[in-house]
Parts: C-alpha cells; sequence; structure tokens
C-alpha cells in the first residue's frame, strides 16, 4: 500500500489552565509508524508548569516560540535548570527527567521529535509522570511508598492525597521553582539562531547543523538536526540522506511548496506547507523545497546524530563529480547539451536564489 507523505497538524492530547499538550498520530501519518519517530509540541501558559516526567524515547526539544525554564536530570546526576528561549535546541536521551515552567506572560511553545525503535507503542511517546494523579505515587499502595521512602502512613496518604492534578498544572504566583544556572547550559542547550552558520547563501538561506561537535549529548540521542532558513522565493537542492536515515521536519515560519520524488522517478508529494505542518521525507528518497513570498524556516531531526546529504544540483551535486562522457551516456545527449547542464549552477551550494 502507498504510504501518504501529505503534511499534517498536530493534535491535542491533554490540557487545561496551564497549558496544553500535542502530538502528531500515527494513524494520521503513518511514516511516524513506519519510521519509528514520534512528535509532540508543548504549549505552557503563564505559570505553567508540566510536571516532572520521563518518557520512553530519546528526543531533541526545539523552543518554537517564548521563553521559559527547563529541569533536566540525567541519570544518576544532578538536576541542571536551564533557561530556555526561542531558537533552542536541547537533546533528551534516555531516562532523562525533565520538567518546564512559563513564568512570562507569552506562550511558551516546545516543539520534540524523537527516535520510538524502542518505545510502547511505534510512531508516539509514552510519558511517565513522577507526580499527579497518573503519577507513580497513585500506583503503588501506601505500604510500598512507606517502606521505599521511609515515611509514616499520614505522610505517605497526605502525598498520594495531594496528587489530584495531572500533566500540566497552573501554578500560584507565589510559588518559586528553582532560578536558572548560567553555567548548566553549557553542553545542555544550543540556540539555532545565535549559534555559527554552517551553510549562508546571499539571497538563498541559511543553514545551522546540530551534531556531536557542538551539543555532544545528540550522539547518546542517536539524531542529528538543523535548523533551516530559506529566503523568499529561494529553492533549497534537491538531496537526498545517502546514509540511510529519514527526515522529520516542521515547518516553523512561512510556507512554500515541496516535491518528493521516490523509487522509479515517482513524484511522490507536491504540496504546499505552511507554519505548523509536520512531514517526513522516507530514506534515500530526492527532496526540494521553494520558499514562497515571505520566506520559509523549518527544523529537522535526523535519525543519525551526524547525517551526510547528498545534493542533486548546485556546486557541489553528484552530477560536477561524474565525467563528461559519463553524463552524455546516461542522458543520451550530445556533447554541447552536456556542456550546458554541467556549466549551470557553478558557484551556488544548497539554496538558489530567486531569478532575476
Amino acid at each position: 500500500m502507498e504510504i501518504d507523505l501529505s503534511p499534517k497538524l498536530a493534535l491535542k492530547v491533554y490540557g487545561g489552565d496551564g497549558g496544553s499538550y500535542f502530538a502528531w498520530c500515527p494513524s494520521e501519518l503513518r511514516m511516524l509508524r513506519e519510521g519509528n519517530i514520534g512528535a509532540a509540541k508543548l504549549a505552557l501558559e503563564k505559570n505553567g508548569f508540566a510536571l516532572p516526567h520521563y518518557s520512553d524515547s530519546s528526543k531533541v526539544a526545539y523552543v518554537l516560540q517564548g521563553n521559559g525554564v527547563a529541569g533536566i536530570v540525567l541519570p544518576e546526576k544532578e538536576e541542571k535548570v536551564i533557561s530556555i528561549k526561542k531558537g533552542d535546541a536541547i537533546a533528551l536521551p534516555f531516562g532523562v527527567v525533565t520538567w518546564w515552567h512559563n513564568k512570562e506572560d507569552t506562550e511558551l511553545v516546545v516543539l520534540f521529535l524523537g527516535d520510538t525503535s524502542k518505545a510502547h507503542k511505534s510512531g508516539q511517546f509514552t510519558d511517565f509522570f513522577l507526580t499527579g494523579s497518573n503519577g507513580i505515587f497513585t500506583g503503588f499502595s501506601t505500604e510500598f511508598v512507606s517502606r521505599a521512602w521511609d515515611l509514616g502512613e499520614d505522610v505517605v496518604k497526605s502525598l498520594v492525597g495531594k496528587q489530584t492534578r495531572s500533566g500540566i498544572v497552573k501554578l500560584d504566583g507565589t510559588i518559586k521553582l528553582p532560578e536558572p544556572k548560567k553555567e548548566h547550559r553549557t553542553g545542555m542547550a544550543l540556540n539555532c539562531e545565535e549559534a555559527p552558520l554552517d551553510v549562508n547563501i546571499k539571497n538563498g538561506g541559511r543553514v545551522v547543523v546540530l551534531n556531536t561537535s557542538n551539543l555532544p549529548l545528540v550522539g547518546e540521542v542517536g539524531l542529528g538536526a538543523d535548523l533551516v532558513r530559506l529566503d523568499g522565493r529561494a529553492m533549497c537542492s534537491p538531496g537526498f540522506s545517502c546514509d540511510s536515515a529519514l527526515q522529520v521536519t516542521f515547518i516553523v515560519r512561512g510556507s512554500g511548496r515541496v516535491q518528493v520524488v521516490g523509487v522509479d522517478g515517482r513524484r511522490v508529494l507536491e504540496t504546499t506547507v505552511k507554519a505548523g505542518n509536520l512531514f517526513i521525507v522516507p530514506r534515500f528518497f530526492v527532496v526540494s523545497k521553494i520558499a514562497d513570498a515571505d520566506g520559509m524556516e523549518w527544523f529537522s531531526i535526523i535519525t543519525t546524530p551526524n547525517p551526510i546529504f547528498t545534493h542533486l544540483a548546485g556546486r557541489t551535486s553528484a552530477w560536477k563529480a561524474l565525467s563528461p562522457q559519463v553524463l552524455e551516456a546516461a542522458f543520451n545527449v550530445t556533447p554541447d547539451v552536456e556542456q550546458k547542464f554541467r556549466s549551470k549552477r557553478t558557484s551556488d551550494a544548497i539554496f538558489f536564489p530567486p531569478p532575476n
């Protein structure tokens, strides 16, 4: 059966006064299940607090909007409390416990993309809460809680009895959570909007690649990521991941057109994407994008920590590496046609500014 690659929007899973949690559903976006990829989004209102929890999947978090605070506890490590803002990428390996808080008026929105190959349900994350009405304290008997934490029965009943809310709560403005520490950010987060550019082409686009060099924790997560900003009406060269990785793309801002070509040269996707859309490019399929007049920005994860891409147009294209005789034979054209083909795109790399 042919898989539908059409971009999809996230659906609300739960929420309340403090905010909401959204996810992309594998039944709607089948490539999530096929590729063992999970995708979700957390949106916190002012004083919204996502209760401490861990997940069955390793993830990369990306802050889409706002400012806030994140608490991160790596296995057998101390709690790191970091300030987060728009553009921040955070690697979250297996076993990490996190909490998230927004004390600003602007909504805090965080995107999560990750690997569900070891998850309970392929194509979606399952979170395990330490507290709340669906937390571990409510599952164990009073005896077990009392013995494990060396507490009296009255204290245990008080702890369990207070667990009336779940997932996301709205805190009283008088509650003070730990303040972030500047030194805790080192090695934990990278702001993709402020990081050195890996690619910068005038009137074309810019790329920041997240890998083991600038954020070592992505090695433990097993994923790479990038933030791409394409200028108005510019084009991103057709290309594919040559190390069998899937590419999962979330449109952060703007809109544009996308084409994907798969097996037997068939165009398997031709559509317009806009902010909020998520789509997945299968292994070895070739994808290209053209931004609309206002440009387009997207954040992607690639299912390998140090991805390698092959581009099929531009100065670095595979065509440029092939000898003229091979191209003439392969295209079944005369030398003058091959020369015209080869002579184009000699200076542009992966982004092409709009035609004059």
